[in-house]
């Protein structure tokens, strides 16, 4: 008799065609819609086999299939809106890129390119455009190169200068960043070996120079991205650790935040580092230099040249959506842009209040304030540093918890933070032009 009843349900193409379910063949695509029918459908039918009863009507069955089409949807990825007053969060896809490079880097992508074409011999160029002379105008180094991310960077560095030979590192900068990345760990998959000099806490310049071996290839500085030591700690500067160096040992940094010369504190920019005598420094592209992600290395002519020719090249290089992005970045700073984050951290008290006053217009004065909060950069930049900030502070019927879903829920997302127990939308990361539709979903609360 059960068996009969599930003779009732819809074919999955007859579902396909429903209205209610287009908007989801747009955002998921036709074939991931049908799976999800085909999901909703045999659990409806084990239901039915298992417990007895009837098949749901086609509008109770639309609306699972609609409410699991939403649930599988908000895995793809898409835009949302920062309220957490973390301007470069790794979560959310780190520095934005200014949309009028986005909108001209399109012109390029959307069509053919000279990505490897000398357009004055009409042969087979280069894949690196103005990169490695802007590079050099912006940062004083020899030469550059790009790579997919700063961890490649890292990687490429030991492999081509450190295989089979020794590399020095301070206890205090064997870290583990975002996604497993361990200091460690790479140097072992190098083919490097590491010699471990210093303490957690302090690290000496004789602690580098007993350390120096006839098998040394590199002394090599991490920036410590994640995490921040306080009270009694030092470690030499690199203009210390410069005089290491000889024909046979390099001096490389992973100065890792994008630093180029802005004054944030916490962070000594790549510029200060090439200054003082590192041979090479390498950084990630999307964080405080607010481009595309990708991995830059900067430094001495002679050692990019090696880089390039090292087989991993190939399979570290970006592709030309990276390279256009970062050449017009590179161009925008050099015409005077500060970049997102520089932007966020510069923006005044004055304009936060503004953007807070405006959000609170129509709201319950009971239920939402606007009170003083702190940012930070976030990145794994100056991670000990935090600016001062504003947030609207909601105190809900609901739990703080059950807000925050509420806020997700929206479209876009909006993802907040709690503190004290209550939800905190930061002004310093939300954007100006973001406040009408978070001002319509904290209406919404009012019910």
């Amino acid at each position: 008799m059960n068996a009969t009843k599930l003779s009732g349900l819809p074919q999955i193409e007859v579902l396909l065609s429903e209205s209610s379910l287009s908007r989801y063949l747009a955002v998921m695509s036709r074939p991931l819609v049908a799976d999800t029918i085909r999901v909703v459908l045999e659990r409806i039918r084990g239901e039915v086999l298992k417990k007895g009863g009837d098949v749901p009507s086609k509008e109770a069955l639309l609306e699972q299939i609609c409410l699991e089409c939403e649930h599988r949807s908000k895995d793809r990825i898409q835009r949302v809106i920062n309220a957490t007053g973390v301007i470069i969060h790794t979560n959310m896809g780190r520095s934005p890129l200014n949309h009028e490079i986005w909108e001209r880097a399109a012109e390029i992508n959307c069509g053919y390119s000279n990505l490897e074409l000398d357009l004055s011999t009409g042969k087979r160029g280069k894949r690196k455009g103005l990169i490695p002379m802007l590079l050099s105008s912006l940062t004083g180094a020899e030469d550059a190169l790009v790579v997919n991310n700063n961890a490649a960077a890292v990687y490429l560095i030991l492999a081509t200068f450190a295989k089979d030979r020794e590399v020095i590192v301070s206890r205090g900068e064997q870290v583990q960043i975002g996604g497993g990345f361990r200091v460690p760990e790479i140097l072992k998959a190098t083919g490097a070996g590491l010699v471990e000099v210093g303490t957690t806490n302090v690290t000496t310049f004789e602690d580098y120079a007993e350390a120096v071996t006839p098998e040394t290839a590199m002394v090599l500085s991490i920036h410590r991205s994640n995490f921040a030591i306080r009270g009694f700690e030092s470690t030499p500067s690199v203009k210390e650790l410069a005089s290491l160096k000889n024909s046979e040992v390099l001096l490389c940094v992973d100065q890792g935040s994008g630093v180029i010369n802005e004054k944030i504190s916490g962070e000594i920019s790549l510029k200060s580092h090439l200054f003082q005598g590192a041979d090479l420094v390498c950084f990630s592209g999307d964080k405080i230099f607010s481009g595309p992600q990708a991995g830059i290395i900067v430094g001495r002519k002679d050692l990019i040249a090696q880089l390039e020719k090292h087989p991993l090249m190939r399979v570290f290089r970006p592709g030309k959506t990276i390279y256009s992005l970062l050449e017009l970045t590179l161009i925008s700073y050099l015409n005077g842009d500060k970049g997102h984050v520089a932007q966020k951290l510069l923006q005044s008290y004055e304009d936060m209040r503004q953007k807070g006053e405006k959000l609170l217009e129509g709201l319950n004065k009971s239920r939402f304030s606007l009170e003083e909060s702190t940012c930070t950069s976030g990145g794994g930049t100056a991670p000990d540093e935090t600016f001062p900030s504003l947030s609207v502070v909601i105190a809900g019927k609901q739990s703080p918890q059950r807000i925050l879903e509420r806020l997700r829920d929206a479209s876009p997302p909006i993802i907040a933070t709690i503190h004290d127990e209550r939800v905190h939308l930061n002004m310093a990361t939300i954007e100006i032009e973001d406040i009408p539709h978070v001002h319509e979903v904290l209406m919404g609360f009012e019910n």
